[in-house]
Parts: structure tokens; C-alpha cells; sequence
């Protein structure tokens, strides 16, 4: 099998945000690390080289594939800030047609400017992606 390329690094979480090139995906980036670091009660941690993850948990596959994960996470691109905070949970539809512009994939959420969202329904959104978390993965 593969190894795993996402993992938690020794980087500092904090120097990686600081050296964002943009000033404003830096400042958005700060602003979501700190949400995500209240509504989890975690510290910001690497995974990978540009994963802003918020604690962890195990999963393993019906193939048998299995690793570790943050549980929620973020990264500042230089073309979009990704949340990876989606579960197709039931009601998250309902926050999408609430937050604003952006767009999504499986898991993920693109937001072009985090100036363009809703950022109580963002937070609401991490909210509940914790609490699925929690009760499909409990620590």
C-alpha cells in the first residue's frame, strides 16, 4: 500500500500562515485558524505541507485502506482558502444556500474571499462538521 503523504508535521502552524504571500489570504487564513481553533478547543497542527488541521482521527476503509486525519482542517492557496469541513450531512445544503459565494467538491469548500461569506454560518458549518466527527469518529 501507499504511504500516506498527509500526516502531522513538526512545521509550525503559525510560521506556515505567516508566510502566505498574499496579505489578504494571510489574514484570512489567521481568521479561520482562529475560529477553528475555538470551536475545537485544538491547536492549529501541519498535516501534509499545506493543511491547517485541527485534531485527529482514525479511519479505515472497507478495502482496508486505513490512516489518520485531522478532523477538520483548512488550506490557504493562492487561488482559493479550501475548508475541508464538508460531510453531506443532513442540513448542510440549507448552510451552503446560506454562506455565500463559493463552491464545493466532496468534501471540501472553496471560498474565493472570505469577505463573500457568512461568517456565522461558516461557523455554524465547522460547528457541526466537529459534532459529526464526533459521533461518527469518537475519540
Amino acid at each position: 500500500m501507499a504511504e500516506i503523504k498527509t500526516k502531522p508535521t513538526e512545521i509550525s502552524a503559525a510560521e506556515f500562515i505567516d508566510a502566505v504571500e498574499n496579505p489578504i489570504r494571510r489574514e484570512e487564513a489567521k481568521a479561520v485558524c482562529a475560529m477553528m481553533e475555538r470551536v475545537t478547543g485544538e491547536p492549529p497542527r501541519m498535516w501534509g505541507p499545506s493543511i491547517v488541521g485541527f485534531g485527529s482521527y482514525h479511519y479505515k476503509y472497507d478495502s482496508g485502506h486505513e490512516g489518520t486525519m485531522c478532523r477538520l482542517g483548512f488550506s490557504p492557496r493562492k487561488a482559493q482558502l479550501v475548508l475541508y469541513v464538508l460531510t453531506g450531512a443532513a442540513g448542510e445544503d440549507q448552510q451552503l444556500a446560506k454562506l455565500g459565494k463559493h463552491k464545493t467538491g466532496k468534501s471540501c469548500l472553496y471560498i474565493n474571499k472570505l469577505a463573500e461569506v457568512d461568517m456565522a454560518v461558516l461557523e455554524d458549518m465547522v460547528r457541526d462538521t466537529l459534532a459529526y466527527m464526533d459521533e461518527k469518529y469518537p475519540a
